[in-house]
């Protein structure tokens, strides 16, 4: 059976390096042993680069930069890459349109999000929904790949 295929948005990837004890941190070890595919696309990564590397939040979490290169690699090296062109215009934050149009091109089965624009908002369900792609909270996600 094949893995889960799984666009994580950026807030999730920042707070697994934030709490080691945390949902997030058990995502990243799922994703590290294999238990699920993940989909980003460049703008994802520079979004997260950008966010790890703010100093309030490098200096008030001391985050290191060895753990920050450590994620980084790990999405480079093992998450499918898509393009994405912008072309997407459906959310109040242009930085989700990116995130939902990473999910569309990659053709990934969920989108975990902890943002509320994306999750609560109708009109951006539908059209994921159209592309197969469900909008689930991080402890449901993980309740299902420890199932897969």
């Amino acid at each position: 059976m094949p893995a889960v295929k799984a666009v994580i948005d950026t807030n999730i990837w920042v707070s697994s390096l934030l709490n080691p004890f945390g949902f997030p941190a058990k995502l990243r070890n799922s994703f590290e042993e294999g238990s699920f595919n993940v989909v980003i696309s460049v703008p994802m990564l520079e979004e997260l680069a950008e966010v790890l590397n703010r100093p309030k939040i490098k200096n008030k979490f001391k985050i290191e930069n060895d753990d920050i290169a450590k994620l980084l690699f790990l999405l480079e090296d093992r998450a499918e890459d898509v393009p994405v062109s912008g072309n997407i215009a459906i959310c109040r934050d242009k930085d989700d349109d990116l995130v939902i149009e990473t999910a569309i091109k990659g053709k990934a089965e969920y989108l975990v999000t902890r943002d509320d624009d994306i999750k609560f908002d109708r009109k951006v369900s539908s059209f994921l929904s159209q592309h197969s792609v469900k909008v689930i909270s991080l402890s449901k996600f993980l309740a299902i790949i420890s199932k897969s």
